[in-house]
């Protein structure tokens, strides 16, 4: 595999903020995703579990990207929001189509595939890709934007509202091609 470079983080820019603790039955920090997060295997989004946030907290958003994307802007995963208050787990699939598991209430925007719901890591053959799992503690019940709202008017949003931020970052690479 050739050295790439890597691009920033997608809070690098935003912010300081207070963190909090986000861990996962399905992910480890700096691990390697499941074939479940895989786009070509499961597809399914990872279970997360959030604590610690700070107080005046109102609702929760979820989002996953990948900074390594080659776009010149990264790639949209999984974006989630008005996740009510009292919900601080959401079980793995919770991102999926069906929406099972998922807290009523709570948005999906699309992601950069254009669908509303988890889309599962597919970097370019031979290329290794960080995914970034981000819980947003949000000072409003309602962020603002709608389903239909793209992923960097969200987090448009979520700069101006975000109390703390918790977040888990493990990789994928896809098989080379030959």
């Amino acid at each position: 595999m050739t050295e790439q470079q890597r691009a920033p983080l997608p809070h690098d820019f935003h912010p300081p903020v207070p963190s909090f603790t986000v861990v996962s039955d399905d992910i480890e920090p700096g691990s390697v995703l499941g074939d479940a997060q895989v786009q070509a295997e499961g597809d399914t989004s990872p279970q997360l579990r959030w604590e610690g946030f700070p107080e005046g907290t109102r609702s929760f958003a979820v989002t996953c990207f990948d900074p390594d994307a080659p776009t010149g802007s990264g790639f949209w995963h999984w974006v989630l929001f008005d996740i009510p208050v009292s919900v601080t787990e959401l079980p793995a699939g919770a991102g999926s189509g069906s929406f099972a598991g998922l807290p009523a209430g709570a948005v999906h925007a699309r992601n950069d595939y254009g669908s509303k719901e988890f889309g599962g890591a597919a970097p370019p053959p031979g290329e290794d890709h960080r995914y970034v799992f981000t819980v947003y503690a949000v000072d409003t019940e309602k962020l603002g934007p709608d389903a239909d709202t793209s992923p960097a008017a969200v987090g448009f949003n979520l700069r101006f509202h975000t109390l703390g931020r918790a977040q888990l970052i493990a990789h994928y690479a896809s098989p080379s091609g030959s």
